[in-house]
């Protein structure tokens, strides 16, 4: 989380602002485009077509003797990961349309006698945006998926903004501000209940990801991409403690995993006869196990079975004959597990 920040994580949709009154006076008010569907394919059509000839050209030019085959594997990837985000883009697009209808200041005329149905169209497009909240809030909690989860944590975060720029614009009356604020109140609630429940249950699925991976590097990743959801998550609501446990039972998992790769290393060196490679792995472990978020319970029988080996290796490196084998195999030749280091 080091060089990640929240902003980073979680982008908020940026708003145009008018950067002077000559400018505005010689530019006519700019409308938003609404979403197309159409358009939306047609951009990811044109993007898999330049794809595989952009491809295809470059494997000619390399002597690839069938370069259309992956040319078109790569445009058809781009096809179905455009078509599979399809609905979720569209529906974020068409939410953002409306929030910026609601703030957009070409809406507001100068004239007294249009105000009324500038309050209207503005409150009646907040409405929606929060009936579209809602709407989404419930497919999330009625699905499996977490990323849904996400997605309404950033619809919750335009509303608010959206809503705090049309309180500050004066232009609404003392009911409709009030309802307004209740609304707000009820989209913290969902932002706050969307967000924990996506960072535990990608935290969740990160994790026993993380369990079922055979390679080290592959198991810390996964558990590294878990710490990274809850920490994102404790940004915002750090004070929330089923977070900051996870957070905590994920350190440890990935402490484990790190003790027992070089403790099943050094059980293999001793194995083979490779004392003293069997202590230094033995040391990188107890490394680990200093450095490590652990329980102290744990840490402390870690450390003393560990330095019971390493107590044990000694005493065998000791003996004659065991000494003299190893510094054999030292001045032999180099054997699969000698050149593993």
């Amino acid at each position: 989380m080091g060089n990640n920040s929240t902003h980073d994580f979680f982008p908020r949709a940026e708003r145009s602002h008018a950067s002077g009154h000559s400018e505005t006076m010689h530019r006519r008010p700019s409308r938003a485009r609404m979403p197309s569907s159409v358009g939306y394919l047609l951009a990811a059509f044109v993007a898999a077509i330049a794809l595989f000839f952009g491809l295809w050209w470059t494997l000619v030019s390399g002597g690839d003797e069938a370069p259309w085959i992956p040319a078109g594997l790569a445009a058809s990837v781009v096809l179905l990961v455009a078509l599979s985000a399809r609905e979720v883009v569209m529906r974020r697009a068409w939410t953002r349309y409306l929030l910026d209808q609601g703030s957009d200041p070409s809406m507001r005329t100068s004239g007294e006698h249009k105000r009324p149905s500038v309050k209207s169209q503005s409150t009646s497009l907040l409405s929606a945006a929060w009936r579209n909240i809602q709407k989404q809030a419930e497919d999330a909690d009625s699905g499996s998926n977490p990323e849904p989860h996400f997605d309404v944590f950033h619809l919750c975060q335009d509303y608010l903004v959206t809503t705090e720029d049309a309180l500050r614009s004066n232009t609404l009356s003392s009911d409709k501000r009030n309802s307004i604020r209740s609304a707000q109140e009820q989209v913290r609630s969902l932002q706050k209940h969307h967000l924990l429940t996506w960072a535990r249950d990608s935290s969740r699925s990160l994790t026993y990801e993380a369990q079922q991976r055979a390679r080290t590097s592959e198991r810390i990743e996964a558990a590294n991409r878990a710490l990274h959801c809850l920490e994102s998550a404790l940004q915002f609501y750090p004070n929330e403690t089923d977070l900051q446990e996870s957070s905590v039972a994920i350190r440890e998992f990935i402490a484990s995993v790190k003790v027992a790769h070089w403790v099943e290393l050094a059980e293999r060196s001793a194995f083979k006869g490779h004392y003293r490679r069997a202590i230094d792995r033995y040391k990188d472990a107890l490394f680990y196990v200093s450095r490590g978020a652990m329980k102290e319970d744990v840490r402390a029988a870690s450390m003393e079975r560990i330095g019971r080996e390493i107590a044990l290796l000694q005493t065998r490196l000791r003996s004659p004959k065991n000494g003299k084998a190893e510094n054999g195999q030292a001045e032999g030749v180099n054997t699969p597990e000698g050149t593993s280091r």
